[in-house]
């Protein structure tokens, strides 16, 4: 019985994600003055794309059809292990937060090589991209997990959450919201949102993570843009996991509480993404040097205590 409650948080995960990204265009449509899309829209273009048959160039090779469905199963791995309102994921062991940073990069890994994979010079420029940037945001990532081990003197991420108290903010407020607003950067960059790319962008010059992916179709783009939804959970679960430390005893109590402030880390990203202009190319580098710096000012505080 002890499986039960963890593995019903998962297939919450599973249903829910694709939601965080219709609130986020309903809060950007309300900025704008339009009506916008419906909530559910994701769902929507998911069922439609499983339908439809994919076309692959005939340059590619297997790398090409393997990308979309190594990244989504190593982001499902990695909510497996994802702690759901202060309570461990059903695949939580000491040390788990290393083994959650391989498999996003290992997900990373494999969509750069189906990008260069097609012999597109646009794709290969994504594809150097997202690869520049993620020098810069896979060590700031690490080392915000690792002070917030410090923090809590956990190794498990769930361990780290759960050990997460009100007075935890008290003691360690500080090195806590450097870590907080370091993963927020790292949300915006892993998740290609503005300030870092625009998701929106159909000017192929300028995109990122949306170029790499023009030449998947049917359910392998539908796997691509639920992997995104899957990965924007995941680091929008560290965050809320973070600043709602409270925990009542009741699981669903608690559980309301997490899905509320996933909702508002949707609205969030939307009030940034439309209050903000894309940063030219050349100073994201410096904005995820910044995300880099709090974390290791959030670890100096923990090792100075």
């Amino acid at each position: 019985m002890e499986i039960i409650k963890p593995l019903i948080q998962y297939l919450a995960v599973i249903i829910l994600s694709p939601l965080l990204l219709g609130l986020i265009n309903r809060v950007k449509a309300k900025f704008a003055g339009r009506r916008g899309q419906p909530l559910l829209q994701l769902y929507f273009d998911l069922y439609k794309l499983s339908y439809k048959t994919p076309v692959y160039s005939r340059t590619t090779t297997w790398l090409f059809r393997a990308g979309p469905v190594i990244g989504l199963s190593a982001i499902l791995c990695a909510l497996a292990a994802l702690p759901f309102a202060g309570r461990p994921g059903f695949l939580a062991f000491d040390g788990d937060f290393i083994f959650l940073i391989y498999l996003l990069g290992l997900g990373r890994f494999f969509t750069v090589l189906a990008a260069l994979d097609t012999g597109s010079s646009f794709e290969g420029m994504g594809a150097s991209r997202e690869v520049q940037f993620a020098v810069f945001s896979e060590p700031a990532f690490f080392l915000a997990l690792a002070a917030l081990s410090k923090a809590t003197g956990k190794l498990s991420l769930s361990g780290m959450f759960l050990a997460l108290e009100p007075a935890s903010w008290q003691a360690a407020a500080p090195a806590l919201l450097l870590l907080t607003a370091a993963l927020f950067i790292i949300l915006l960059a892993e998740n290609s949102r503005v300030p870092v790319d625009d998701p929106n962008t159909h000017l192929e010059l300028t995109m990122i993570h949306e170029v790499m992916v023009l030449d998947h179709s049917g359910p392998d783009l539908a796997y691509i843009l639920y992997g995104a939804a899957l990965k924007l959970w995941f680091f929008g679960a560290l965050i809320a996991s973070a600043v709602l430390p409270r925990h009542s005893g009741s699981w669903l109590y608690d559980g309301a509480a997490f899905l509320g402030m996933m909702a508002v880390i949707a609205a969030a990203i939307g009030t940034v993404e439309s209050v903000m202009a894309r940063l030219r190319m050349i100073k994201v580098q410096y904005l995820l040097m910044g995300a880099l710096v709090f974390s290791i000012l959030a670890l100096l505080f923990q090792t100075g205590r």
